[in-house]
């Protein structure tokens, strides 16, 4: 990462948020530097979207601070470092692209030229085009495009890429890289898992309102322990489980996946049985350490003086 020049980008201090009684933020710590693409992973109801709430000022923490460039959120977004791409929000009708676009930059006091977030978000080719023609994926273009506009230091993306298909997904990824190479900040929410390890430099997981790992991709995924041996069964279904160092079972896509803790052993007795054909072993991917990080979370105790 480039040598950081003043605050980092967001801080957020032992921040509680609460619902009638239920935690759903309990003391998050977070810190984001700039220049860095981070994902932001966990389940439903785990306190992501009140996260990204509170940190684009909508949502006042009960607990704790948060900056962002060292400013409270609410005055970030009015100084223009921080633009947000939200799962929800309808764009005007009858108007074109390119005229919704240079509408909402010319409302920033230095916003970015309206040629620049065109091309940034791949929009050049349907400028002008009506916002209400547009498909799932173009629409999604267009209100990165406008999270743009007013050319900030952090856009945060609240599921960006939900409900849309590969090539869609595969187009506003590529203008968001496109973005993050300029050396801005990038916070993004997903339950698409291999958007973040294609794309983040680091992950955040939050469970239960609170971070359980934080690191690269490989640093989450060496965080558990143990191997996947994969397989197209002979013969029987059954029996899997009791093979040496195996703790999980899963059959999908017509083969065996077994998590084990010992795959030399768990191999070697498959090889004395001949009950299989197509192996592989791989390590843990961010999906499965993903699921073994968040299950941990909510069977463990809440910290001293917090109830989750």
């Amino acid at each position: 990462m480039a040598e950081q020049h003043g605050p980092p980008a967001v801080v957020f201090k032992d921040v509680v948020k609460e619902y009638g009684g239920v935690r759903a933020v309990d003391g998050i710590d977070l810190t984001i530097h700039r220049g860095e693409t981070v994902a932001l992973l966990g389940p439903n109801g785990a306190g992501k979207s009140t996260t990204i709430n509170m940190l684009l000022g909508l949502f006042p923490p009960d607990q704790g601070h948060i900056e962002v460039f060292g400013k409270k959120p609410e005055l970030a977004m009015r100084a223009g470092h921080l633009g947000a791409m939200l799962q929800e929000g309808k764009m005007i009708p009858r108007v074109s692209v390119r005229e919704l676009v240079d509408f909402v930059r010319q409302t920033y006091r230095k916003p970015l030229p309206l040629q620049e977030i065109l091309e940034l978000a791949e929009l050049t080719k349907i400028a002008t085009r009506n916002v209400d023609r547009l498909s799932g994926g173009q629409a999604q273009r267009v209100r990165f495009a406008l999270a743009l506009a007013g050319d900030p230091d952090l856009v945060v993306l609240d599921e960006p890429t939900a409900a849309l298909d590969v090539e869609s997904r595969r187009e506003l990824w590529a203008a968001m890289q496109r973005y993050a190479e300029r050396g801005n900040t990038v916070l993004f929410s997903t339950h698409y898992l291999e958007e973040a390890d294609n794309s983040a430099d680091r992950v955040v997981v939050i469970a239960s309102g609170r971070v359980v790992a934080d690191g690269t991709t490989s640093q989450i995924k060496s965080m558990i322990e143990g191997r996947t041996v994969s397989f197209v069964p002979r013969g029987g279904h059954s029996g899997f489980d009791v093979l040496p160092g195996v703790s999980s079972v899963e059959y999908r896509g017509g083969r065996v996946h077994l998590r084990t803790s010992d795959s030399d052993s768990t191999v070697h007795a498959l090889s004395r049985a001949d009950a299989f054909s197509d192996l592989e072993v791989s390590g843990v991917g961010l999906e499965e350490a993903f699921i073994a990080l968040t299950h941990q979370s909510r069977h463990a105790p809440a910290p001293e003086g917090r109830t989750s």
